[in-house]
């Protein structure tokens, strides 16, 4: 018994010094003992002296900041070029819940291009009265503008960021979908270009699969997206321009997939075909992976005032003679109502049970729902449709009177931008905070790329986003939130990320 004693504990050792608090911790169980993937991490996080992770982090963010991996905040008056907060404890997720996630995010894709294929042409899933008709008539992002296109291969989200969390007892919920113009692969890929110089040994031992060919598969979805005739494809990315706060994201996927980053100044559209000026005059772009919101692509059909798009990108689209990743109009299916559909919208189009769950939506525009709402909004997190980067959210049990009848107020008045969500204990992480690790709440954003309707690939991990206030569960970058890298534990087989 002795023995099993020692070897129990040499499996499975504790974290010291670390309380979970009575929240799910991903790395270690309730009584601080390291998960089973994770006990070389905590072994080596309890080796370590506490100066010692200091030193580690701070040479990861000299690191990143010498790489200029920046964001804006528009509305911080301090300055708005910011460098992303990095945390210096990875989030470790098993083999067997990675194979959970990926089923489920490829079912979600493929019947998310499903609903836009639909609601761009026939509308079966309305006219069938799954959907609210004067739900899909009054989201701000239905274009009627995009109604009959035909993108190549039928595919209509090419690149797609979904957000996810764990509640308490460590299931997995999906929390919402980005289908528009998705951000933040650029910093998995660098989280993990620092990561494995600062802990190259535990890094090796724990099978961690590879992130690093992203650009390289991303540049082979693009090119396949290409006109059937064209055999070697021009692909460029169009960027709104410096200010825009992911243009460093931009440059570094251009840069990484040897493609031409452009704006729309850059680009002129003759004969229905798009050319982009070069010192040696025109030159053909056959795919375009944009960066610039629907709205803003064309002025000859969205914002007549936009200097940021191309006259007559879409009638070369409509022609077939330029592909668009994502496709104009995809942000319908990232509207935060019509998130509540997408279990439906997985039963009716492949007659399946959703592999992933939602967290359970109340429908503000339902008027039992809204009752519900309002009766109950020092218990709920409220989110407003159209909002993003953590704006627009009322967290009921945080919030104060005043600011629950502001909400109250704004729901009553335009019922259909509003929806609700009970209040999850979100999962947490160790993070270095200070001087010592404390538990902090994290979601996880993949990625997915989709070449056709069957053929999608989820990258084996993504971007863990991590609330650095104690206490917090608004993640985002823009709202002081940080990141950490995501190691995906191998399966017998798999590929694993090799030394730098």
């Amino acid at each position: 018994m002795a023995s099993q004693s020692q070897s129990q504990s040499v499996i499975a050792p504790k974290l010291g010094h670390y309380q979970t608090e009575g929240f799910f911790d991903e790395l270690v169980d309730e009584s601080t003992i390291a998960r089973p993937d994770a006990e070389l991490l905590v072994e080596l996080i309890n080796r370590l002296p506490p100066e010692e992770l200091l030193r580690r982090q701070g040479a990861i963010e000299r690191s990143l900041y010498q790489m200029g991996i920046t964001f804006t905040v528009y509305s911080d008056n301090a300055g708005t070029e910011k460098i992303m907060p990095f945390d210096v404890i990875p989030r470790i997720v098993s083999a067997m819940l990675w194979q959970h996630i990926e089923a489920g995010l490829r079912q979600r894709i493929r019947a998310l291009n499903r609903f836009l294929s639909d609601v761009y042409s026939d509308q079966s899933i309305v006219n069938d009265g799954v959907i609210p008709r004067e739900l899909i008539e009054s989201c701000p992002a239905f274009l009627p503008q995009c109604v009959g296109l035909k993108p190549p291969r039928n595919v209509w989200c090419h690149i797609t960021g979904t957000d996810m969390v764990r509640d308490d007892t460590g299931a997995v919920y999906v929390l919402e979908d980005n289908l528009r113009c998705p951000s933040g692969v650029s910093y998995v890929l660098q989280n993990r270009h620092v990561m494995k110089r600062n802990f190259p040994q535990v890094f090796s031992a724990s099978r961690v699969r590879p992130v690093s060919d992203y650009p390289s598969r991303l540049y082979g979805m693009l090119r396949s997206m290409a006109p059937p005739e064209v055999r070697d494809p021009t692909v460029a990315v169009l960027t709104p321009g410096v200010f825009n706060s992911a243009y460093y994201e931009h440059s570094f996927l251009a840069q990484q997939m040897g493609v031409e980053l452009v704006e729309g100044r850059d680009l002129v559209v003759q004969n229905e075909f798009v050319y982009m000026r070069t010192i040696d005059g025109l030159q053909q772009v056959d795919v375009i992976y944009r960066r610039v919101d629907d709205t803003f692509l064309d002025p000859e059909v969205f914002r007549k005032d936009s200097a940021l798009g191309v006259a007559g990108l879409m009638r070369a689209y409509r022609a077939g003679n330029v592909a668009l990743a994502n496709a104009p109009g995809t942000g319908i299916a990232d509207d935060k109502v019509i998130y509540a559909f997408v279990p439906a919208m997985i039963k009716y189009y492949l007659n399946e049970q959703p592999i992933l769950a939602n967290v359970p939506t109340y429908v503000c525009q339902r008027e039992e729902d809204r009752r519900f709402v309002l009766a109950h909004l020092d218990e709920l997190v409220v989110k407003a449709a159209g909002e993003s980067g953590g704006y627009g959210i009322l967290i009921g049990p945080h919030a104060t009177a005043d600011q629950r009848a502001e909400f109250a107020e704004k729901i009553r008045e335009n019922p259909r931008n509003y929806v609700a969500q009970p209040t999850l204990q979100l999962s947490r992480v160790p993070t270095l905070a200070n001087n010592a690790l404390e538990g902090r709440h994290v979601d996880l954003r993949p990625y997915i790329l989709c070449s056709g309707p069957d053929d999608v690939w989820v990258m084996p991990g993504g971007l863990t986003r991590v609330a650095l206030r104690k206490g917090s569960l608004v993640v985002n970058s823009s709202q002081g939130g940080g990141s950490k890298d995501t190691w995906v534990v191998a399966e017998a087989g798999q590929s694993v990320a090799v030394d730098p």
